[in-house]
């Protein structure tokens, strides 16, 4: 990673960077490395409403916005860019403005590599837009020109098709970052925190503490 020069980091929903790249991220910015995150909603219409609930459908948007902010703070990252789009709408968002929103963005920060979400292996509609914005705009640059892409692979059945990770990035000395921003984003992840804390049901979920893959995707021309 010491090789970069600028990290953007496109996802559609607060939280989506740290389950994906906390500490990724935190290692990026102990290492001098500017990172420009780019959330796209508020995550205005998640299922979660806290554990027990603590917010309504009127409340959710200026709690998330909060609980992003927060979380920004967590990992170090202090160019955050609320774009503001509705959650899930942003696959019915036409393809031409959602394309002209990522290179602007290109323009502005010329970053060495984009994080971001592996299109078709993402889960959520939002994600897979994303992704296909992502891939679109860059694809059309010159071969030259492109930034890296980083991309993160949610489906299950991504190992299966993508093959193994390209990147396996280990950050176990950055575990407690990650999970201040887990602690964050509490209106989403309190079941989640609930089973990290529970030794005999934890399982796969301490993997998301140890271990955050990606694959490098490339183009055919």
């Amino acid at each position: 990673m010491a090789e970069d020069s600028q990290v953007l980091v496109i996802f559609p929903h607060p939280d989506d960077e740290t389950f994906s790249s906390a500490g990724t991220l935190a290692r990026y910015i102990d290492n001098g490395v500017p990172v420009t995150y780019a959330c796209l909603t508020l995550g205005q219409m998640g299922r979660n409403l806290g554990n027990p609930p603590f917010a309504t459908r009127e409340t959710l948007p200026d709690i998330r916005e909060k609980e992003l902010e927060d979380a920004m703070d967590a990992i170090g990252i202090t160019d955050l860019r609320k774009m503001g789009y509705r959650d899930k709408t942003v696959e019915f968002e036409p393809h031409e403005e959602m394309d002209a929103m990522v290179k602007s963005l290109i323009d502005e920060l010329q970053p060495s590599v984009i994080i971001s979400f592996y299109p078709k292996f993402a889960v959520h509609p939002d994600h897979e837009a994303t992704a296909e914005a992502v891939v679109r705009t860059v694809e059309r640059m010159p071969k030259a020109e492109r930034p890296r892409l980083q991309l993160v692979a949610f489906s299950n059945d991504a190992p299966e098709k993508l093959g193994e990770p390209d990147i396996l990035n280990e950050i176990g000395e950055y575990k407690d970052v990650k999970l201040r921003a887990f602690e964050a984003h509490a209106s989403q992840t309190g079941p989640f925190l609930k089973q990290l804390a529970t030794p005999d049901v934890a399982g796969g979920a301490q993997s998301f503490l140890e271990v955050e893959p990606y694959y490098i995707y490339n183009f055919e021309s």
